[in-house]
C-alpha cells in the first residue's frame, strides 16, 4: 500500500483516478490547486504524484520544480497539452513521467505502477565506478568529473549508471526506454534522445562530439569508455 497524492482541479479526473488507485490498494490525497498541493506533498510525504500541468495558482511546472529541490518522490504528470515543448520542459524539470489527456485509466495504472517499482528497487552495490574522468558514486548517487560534482537529474543518472553496467553494448531507444525507465513507453522515444542530450552537456568535453554516449544510426546508443 502505498500513500499517492493526485494534484487536479478537474473533479470527475480526480474521483476517477482516485477510485481506481484504491482499487488496487493504494491511500489517495488529493488537491485542486498547485499551492494545496504543494503543502499536502511536503506535510504528508507521499510515495508517488500525479500532477496536472494547467492549474490555478502555482501551475504544475512549477510545483515539480519546487517540489524536486525538495525531494526525489516520483512524479507523473497530467496536461491536455501534446506539444513536444511542454514534454521537454516538464521532464527537464524533474517529472519522472509524462501522459497526455485523454489518457487510458489502464495506461496510467501501468505508469503508476512501474514508476513504484522503481522506487522500489534496493539500493545498489556501494561502489565508486570510473570511467575516465567520470566518477560515480552508486550509492550516493553522485557522479564526477575531475574534482567537480555534476548536477546530474535522476533519470539522468540512471541512463549513466545502466550504460555504465552494460559498456559497449549497443541499445535502441525502445530497450532503453523499457531498462531505465522501467516499461514499454506508449509514446515516441524522444524522451530518450532528450535525456541523451542532457547528459552529453555534463560528461562529454565537446557534446556535439561525443565520444562517451555514441550514436548509433538507425540504432541507438552506444557507451564507450
Amino acid at each position: 500500500m502505498k500513500r499517492i497524492l493526485v494534484v487536479d482541479d478537474e473533479p470527475t479526473l480526480v474521483a476517477t483516478v482516485k477510485y481506481n488507485l484504491e482499487r488496487e490498494g493504494h491511500v489517495v490525497l488529493t488537491a485542486a490547486d498547485g499551492e494545496s498541493g504543494l503543502s499536502i506533498a511536503r506535510s504528508h510525504r507521499p510515495d508517488l504524484i500525479i500532477l496536472d500541468l494547467m492549474l490555478p495558482g502555482l501551475d504544475g511546472l512549477e510545483v515539480c520544480r519546487i517540489l524536486r529541490r525538495e525531494t526525489t518522490v516520483p512524479i507523473l504528470m497530467l496536461t491536455a497539452k501534446a506539444e513536444e515543448v511542454d514534454k521537454v520542459v516538464g521532464l527537464e524539470l524533474g517529472a519522472d513521467d509524462y501522459v497526455t489527456k485523454p489518457f487510458s485509466m489502464r495506461e496510467l495504472m501501468a505508469r503508476v505502477r512501474a514508476l513504484l517499482r522503481r522506487a522500489e528497487t534496493p539500493p545498489m552495490e556501494a561502489e565508486v565506478v570510473t570511467a575516465g574522468d567520470l566518477q560515480v558514486d552508486l550509492r550516493k548517487r553522485e557522479v564526477s568529473r575531475g574534482e567537480q560534482v555534476l548536477d546530474l537529474k535522476p533519470k539522468e543518472f540512471d541512463l549513466l549508471t545502466f550504460f555504465l553496467r552494460n559498456r559497449g553494448r549497443a541499445f535502441t531507444r525502445e530497450q532503453l526506454l523499457d531498462q531505465v525507465w522501467g516499461y514499454d513507453f506508449a509514446g515516441d522515444t524522444r524522451t530518450v534522445d532528450v535525456h541523451m542530450s542532457w547528459l552529453r552537456q555534463k560528461i562529454e568535453d565537446e557534446p556535439s562530439k561525443p565520444t562517451r554516449l555514441i550514436t548509433l544510426r538507425g540504432v541507438g546508443y552506444r557507451f564507450e569508455g
